[in-house]
């Protein structure tokens, strides 16, 4: 009997199936979050902190002096104006409105070009914070950030590079901030973050990529960046937790010519293979339409080679027991890989014949 598996996966607000599916085992379909750091190592008291996360009736005055103090001649005052600022935003969505209209954005893009460390960290980290106000994307970005979070993202902390990457997210939901982001030089770092980072860089770093790269010039400049090496590698490492993810990026990415010949460079054929053989349906249903993308067209050569490493055994059992969209995809795919050796059969019994 066959056994048809329903799913939805859905990936930054694109939808990759036609019904839901509960199944948190991997964090792929999350976007970044604001400020995770737990801890704020400062000269501020605990009850310090505790007035801030809440303050309400006078926050507004509380937030003007902070901003005030953001310009201040004393490095430790306005360490001490930003980490609260973030620390404001982080708790508080209320208050990411009031902090932008306050007109905190430009100094504390300023303190992302700092040479002392913490400052650049607290300020990356405010403006990211921030920026998960709609409202506020569109004024950090026009206020000049997106240079000094690439440069954040460049010689930054590893928590700066990180939190950097997700508030270039954030500012590439904005459709016209994505080619600025590119051309800033953002794409070869998060491919660096991709393949050298910690677990978080690598995964802030992916859903940063996912997005930009569905602008054609940044496919471009990720597969120049030698994105599929990192790409490949975890996708063939399940341990990793980061497979659905790489696979993702890959996706957006196989559209250009280059990405598929970088791809089979990397040896990324019998890594797809290999997850519709073994993956979980999410990971399969990628897999396949990847697979799909490169094979359709003149493909003849790229059909070979996914020929030649099994897949249609695989295939045949994911059209008879995966999602939905996965067996019409795995359908269509086995449909092509058997194209050309009827060809090849049609033409050997065309030659007979005549002989």
């Amino acid at each position: 009997m066959e056994t048809e598996v329903q799913a939805n996966y859905s990936y930054i607000g694109q939808s990759f199936g036609d019904s839901t599916v509960n199944d948190n085992s991997s964090s792929a379909f999350s976007d970044c979050n604001s400020d995770q750091s737990g801890e704020f190592p400062s000269a501020s008291s605990e009850s310090r902190q505790m007035l801030i996360a809440c303050a309400s009736e006078n926050s507004n005055d509380l937030i003007r002096q902070l901003v005030a103090d953001l310009e201040s001649c004393s490095i430790d005052e306005q360490k001490q104006a930003a980490m609260e600022i973030r620390l404001l935003a982080k708790n508080k969505p209320e208050n990411r409105i009031k902090i932008a209209r306050a007109g905190a954005i430009k100094p504390l893009i300023s303190l992302i070009s700092s040479s002392d460390h913490i400052l650049q960290e607290n300020g990356v980290t405010a403006i990211l914070n921030l920026s998960l106000c709609d409202e506020n994307k569109e004024l950090i970005a026009s206020s000049g950030a997106i240079k000094p979070l690439v440069r954040a993202l460049r010689i930054g902390t590893p928590t700066a590079k990180e939190n950097a990457a997700c508030a270039l997210l954030r500012l590439s939901q904005i459709e016209e901030n994505k080619i600025a982001i590119g051309r800033s030089g953002a794409i070869p770092l998060l491919v660096n973050l991709l393949e050298t980072g910690n677990f978080r860089g690598k995964k802030d770093a992916s859903t940063a990529l996912y997005t930009l790269c569905s602008v054609k010039e940044n496919k471009i400049r990720a597969v120049e960046a030698g994105i599929m090496k990192p790409l490949v590698e975890l996708m063939a490492d399940f341990g990793s937790n980061m497979v659905d993810k790489s696979a993702f990026v890959l996706s957006v990415l196989v559209s250009v010519p280059d990405a598929r010949t970088a791809l089979v460079e990397e040896g990324g054929i019998p890594v797809l293979v290999e997850i519709i053989e073994v993956g979980s349906q999410r990971q399969k249903e990628i897999a396949v339409a990847i697979l799909l993308q490169i094979c359709e067209g003149d493909s003849m050569v790229y059909r070979t080679m996914v020929a030649r490493e099994g897949a249609i055994p695989p295939l045949v059992a994911l059209s008879q027991a995966g999602t939905s969209r996965a067996k019409q995809k795995a359908e269509t795919l086995i449909a092509l890989l058997r194209q050309p050796r009827s060809s090849n059969t049609a033409a050997t019994t065309s030659a007979g014949a005549s002989i």
